[in-house]
């Protein structure tokens, strides 16, 4: 009978101690916190409507992601593989379950950063009140600090999950969701096992005050919760270029850097100095200058560079990035053992891949050719018209016009881009009629006639 009134005693007191800790705020939920709160109330769920060309013909596809709201004039920041360009709707849900439209600003597929915004005149109308998040510091950030995911996974929205930061930089490149379109060039990435599921995309990862220092981007497939965040600190300057500019510019010089690490002593250089020139692109600015691969990237405007491992080359290639398109970069390159300056005159950066619209009454799927596919596919065409999709019996289809072919002219006019080439079908939609289309396929000009379907 002691011993159990012991035991009654001393479970007493612990429970005693433990509420003593909850009331003193030691064992308290960041859900309690005023910041954190807020940070609750300004994730958003995205439904997005978005159209593209399969096959030669439209179709609309549904996603559903998250965002922040971080402005009082309702900008939210998403994922550019959420929201981007093919867009047609987008509505928002609020965190008081309130469906507001928002429109499309810009987004930027180099960090794979997009902006959106909700629709004032429709939030007036409705005395819709909603909050705005705040900004953290990424570059505080260390190995272990206990961080939260929120969004809408697998469509749950206002779902909270909570880990640590495994890693504040990790590196790795590619494209976004097999689109083709690049990303991770610019910058690292911060690594956390707190759980980031589709649907999670565009949302914040956020400190126990509710301060935003990532964006949750992506998660490692067939792993048990490695997700990825674009550190805030890249993604908030993205997105005030987007809300001023309606994009980012960046400049081109037309290299890939690769890291030093254990080459350093073939080179006969220090450690810590310089970054290898891995890839020219052909004819770019790099190439003109006469920059070849091999080469070791010592200096840009005479600051010296240090790219001996993966991580560090995002941070080179953001620097070369910041040169407008224009500017002139100064290189200073060691070769042979000797060191030589260039100089480097900027172009804009672009996407090897265009936007892609399809022109329905032909069957045809079309692609905007960028400077950067015609370099690497070494066009000698001034076009901008690629068929990159042909729907079965249409006209494109009956007149042997096949993926891969590049549009040159129409009825004998040449033509080059996106809206030389609607005003011809716009007028083949008014008065269908045959119609002549030069193409070049394989450096080779050849010419078809588009018949309008028989009645």
């Amino acid at each position: 009978m002691k011993i159990g009134k012991l035991f009654l005693r001393a479970l007493g007191a612990a429970l005693l101690c433990a509420a003593c800790a909850a009331c003193s705020g030691l064992d308290r939920s960041p859900a309690d916190d005023a910041g954190f709160k807020n940070l609750l109330e300004s994730v958003v769920k995205i439904d997005v409507w978005e159209v593209s060309q399969k096959d030669g013909g439209s179709r609309t596809n549904r996603a559903i992601g998250s965002g922040a709201i971080i402005s009082e004039d309702g900008v939210i920041i998403t994922n550019a593989h959420v929201v981007n360009c093919y867009a047609t709707r987008i509505v928002v849900t609020l965190s008081n379950l309130e469906k507001v439209d928002a429109k499309f600003v810009g987004w930027d597929h180099w960090t794979d950063i997009a902006a959106i915004k909700l629709d004032a005149e429709d939030l007036k109308k409705r005395g819709i009140k909603f909050s705005c998040a705040k900004f953290g510091d990424s570059d505080k950030l260390r190995e272990g600090d206990p961080v939260y995911a929120v969004g809408t996974p697998h469509g749950y929205a206002r779902t909270v999950t909570s880990g640590i930061v495994s890693n504040t930089s990790r590196f790795f490149k590619g494209t976004i969701l097999n689109s083709g379109y690049e990303t991770g060039v610019f910058n690292t990435w911060i690594q956390t096992d707190a759980a980031i599921n589709p649907g999670n995309s565009g949302g914040p990862l956020a400190l126990p005050d509710g301060s935003i220092v990532g964006i949750n981007t992506r998660a490692h497939t067939n792993s048990n919760n490695l997700g990825f965040a674009v550190p805030i600190n890249v993604a908030k300057a993205v997105v005030a270029d987007i809300v001023k500019n309606g994009k980012v510019e960046r400049g081109y010089a037309g290299i890939a850097l690769a890291p030093l690490q254990d080459m350093e002593s073939f080179f006969d250089i220090g450690a810590n100095k310089g970054a290898l020139v891995a890839n020219v692109d052909a004819l770019s600015p790099a190439a003109v200058a006469g920059i070849l691969p091999g080469d070791v990237l010592m200096k840009i405007g005479g600051g010296q560079i240090d790219g001996r491992f993966p991580e560090q080359i995002p941070h080179i290639m953001h620097k070369i990035s910041e040169a407008k398109a224009g500017s002139e970069l100064d290189f200073e390159i060691l070769r042979d053992g000797k060191i030589s300056s260039f100089k480097i005159k900027t172009e804009t950066l672009e996407s090897r891949v265009g936007r892609e619209y399809a022109l329905e009454k032909w069957g045809a799927g079309m692609r905007n050719i960028t400077k950067a596919y015609a370099r690497e596919s070494k066009l000698e065409t001034d076009s901008k018209l690629m068929v990159v999709g042909v729907r079965e019996g249409f006209p494109f289809d009956n007149a042997n016009i096949a993926r891969g072919d590049i549009i040159i002219s129409v009825n004998r006019k040449k033509i080059s881009s996106e809206s030389q080439l609607r005003k011809e079908y716009e007028a083949y939609c008014k008065n269908p009629k045959k119609t002549l289309v030069e193409i070049m396929r394989d450096g080779a000009l050849s010419f078809h006639i588009i018949k309008p379907p028989e009645k």
